[in-house]
Formats: C-alpha cells, structure tokens, sequence
C-alpha cells in the first residue's frame, strides 16, 4: 500500500510501512504554558479513601507530595478524619491533563506504593494500572495460593517481570498496582490475570524474553513472532468424574402421551363388563383362592426344606504308609570300617600332615 506525499509541489510514493514505525529515541514534545496560556476554565477535583494503616506514612511525606504537585498547580489535602486525599485544579494550571496524573498519583499512595516510585505518574511517558484480583478466584485458599506464586520465592517471580516490562509492581491485599510505560503496562496485566487463571507466570516470563530478544533484530520488527514463540500445553488436567446414573432425555413429540385404560375400559377388552353381578363375584372368589393355594404350596415347601438331609462329600480313603523300606547293607558295613579305624575326636589324616609340616617349618627357623 502506497501513500502520495506532497513536498514542494513534488508529489512521491512513500510506502505504508515507512508511515507506521516511530523512530527509535523520539519523543513526544512536553506540554507548556505556550500551548494552554488561558488556562482552564473550571476547577476540577479527584478524591480517594486510604486505609488506616497508610495514615502515618501519608502524614510524614505530605509534604513532599504537596511540592511534586504545587509545580504542576495543583493543590493536594490530606483529611485524617475522613480518611481522604483530595486534589484540585487552580487558576493558574494549563495542563488539563495534570489532574488526572494527580489522580493516579494519590491512587497508588492508597494503594501502599511508596512515594518515591509514585511521584513517577507526573511524567508524560509513564503511566500506572490498578488491576482488581480480588473477584477472579472463589476460594480464599486458593487465591492466596496463586497470589504467592506471582510473587515467587524471596520475590524473584516479581522481580524478573519488573526486568523485562520496566515496570514497578506493587502486590498489596486485593489489587496488583503496576507503574511505568503503556507497553510494559499492557504485559503486566495479561501476566496478572493469567496467573489468577491458573496458568504459571513462568510461561509468560519466558515469552517476554523471547519477545525481548527478537526486539532487537532489526529485520525482524515487521515479522510475525509466532514461529518463535513457544507454545505451551495443559497438561494432567483432572476429568471431571461421570455421574453414574445418566439422565437420557427422550426425543420430544408434538403429540401428548396415550391416555391411560381406565378400569371400564380394561373390563370391556377382557369381557368381563358383559357378565352378570353373580358371575363376576363367583371369578372373584375362584381367583381369590387360587392365589390361596399358590400361598399355601410356598409355605408347604419352606417348612419341607428343613427335613431335606444335606448331601455329605464323599469318604476319601486314604493310603497305608509303606512301612519297609531298603536297607543298603553294604553302604553300613563300610562306615563301620572307617569308624574303627579313626579314633573318637582324632583328626582326619590330611590335617594332620598340614600340622606335622607347619612344626617342621618352625623348627627351621629357629
């Protein structure tokens, strides 16, 4: 896509790329009474609640917040009654947008980020984000779980996400309070919420400093970063268990369901409806007592089931132990020889030689 520029009465093609990208160190020009010599034309004010731990640190660097917002012409009170930090436009403020960073400024002190970080807001090129984490998980375990692992151990988690988006992060109670440029802004918070969702900053963390290194290639800035960026799979998710009686809905019909027989209906398909009051109360009695005697042949059969012998297992016989065994008299006769020629308790022949050999050897020798 092509542009047509006009520079002195010559007209170019300037490509559509060329327009987009921002030169590397530009900035903005800073806002000044030339720009706003009339000033404002009605007085605007922002105020927020602190909490009561927060009164003592406010009441020491009071004044210091005073003097960062008197150079912008902004007035700032603090209400230790109420509870309540106010700041107000004056006459003499031409920047419309100084109340706002005010605003932010008085915010984040709330929000327990110290001042020296806070003071940070009145710059044109930063900017700040309070994200609300306090709703996003039911349980408090739970919540308190993952809150942590955003911090990481000894704070190295936060640490290494303040590195790579340059930004402040202040984790307090049940906001996530984030100062510094819109880009780094934008990172901080999809890490935040992804955390809340169960998915490990880590992953992320990782992602950036990709992001981080392929910034730096020139060639690569007008690229997509897909096929370098890893993607990451859930894994050991649990199934959610199947109840055991499932519940089939039945297809739906227009049409209402066949009324049921009534007890007329029933007696005129059997016959029954057509036989005289005599005959039907003899069918009765006849139906009466043959479920009488199905009653009585059960009962019979119970009571006969205990003088039923029970069956007995079958006698086994059992082998006679052979008593004679074979005697090898031969194999006697000869450890009757050797017992007489040993002695009782002397020792076998070769050891006596090995002991015979051994005195000879000690006598040598002395």
């Amino acid at each position: 896509m092509f542009h047509i520029k006009e520079e002195e009465g010559k007209k170019t093609l300037v490509d559509e790329s060329e327009l987009l990208t921002v030169p590397d160190g530009w900035k903005e020009p800073a806002f000044t009474r030339e720009d706003n010599p009339k000033g404002l034309l009605e007085e605007s004010s922002f105020a927020t609640l602190f909490p009561k731990y927060r009164e003592a640190y406010l009441k020491e660097c009071w004044p210091l917040v005073q003097k960062a917002l008197s150079e912008h012409y902004v007035n700032a009170t603090l209400d230790l009654i109420e509870g309540s930090m106010t700041v107000t436009t004056t006459k003499k403020t031409f920047d419309p947008y100084a109340i706002i960073r005010a605003r932010d400024l008085i915010k984040l002190l709330a929000r327990s980020v110290p001042f020296e970080q806070a003071v940070r807001i009145l710059q044109d090129d930063v900017a700040c984000d309070i994200i609300k984490i306090g709703s996003l998980v039911r349980k408090r375990d739970t919540f308190i779980k993952r809150r942590g692992r955003l911090l990481g151990p000894k704070g190295s988690t936060l640490k290494a996400l303040e590195l790579l988006t340059n930004c402040y992060i202040m984790v307090q109670g049940n906001t996530v309070s984030a100062l510094g440029p819109f880009s780094g802004l934008k990172e901080v918070r999809k890490v935040v919420l992804d955390t809340m969702k169960n998915i490990h900053p880590i992953y992320n963390i990782k992602t950036l400093m990709i992001k981080r290194e392929l910034s730096k290639d020139p060639e690569l800035r007008s690229q997509s970063w897909e096929r370098f960026l890893p993607k990451f799979k859930r894994k050991n998710l649990k199934k959610r268990k199947e109840p055991k009686k499932k519940n089939t809905k039945k297809e739906y019909t227009p049409f209402p369901p066949p009324q049921p027989e009534s007890q007329i209906d029933k007696e005129l398909a059997s016959g029954e409806y057509f036989l005289k009051e005599r005959q039907k109360k003899r069918k009765r009695v006849e139906e009466i007592k043959a479920k009488q005697a199905d009653a009585i042949k059960k009962r019979q059969e119970e009571r006969n089931k205990a003088f039923i012998p029970p069956k007995e297992k079958p006698v086994v016989k059992t082998k006679k132990a052979s008593t004679e065994k074979k005697i090898d008299i031969e194999a006697i006769k000869e450890k009757v020889k050797n017992a007489k020629k040993k002695k009782l308790g002397a020792l076998p022949v070769e050891e006596v030689k090995l002991k015979m050999a051994a005195d000879e050897k000690k006598k040598k020798k002395k």
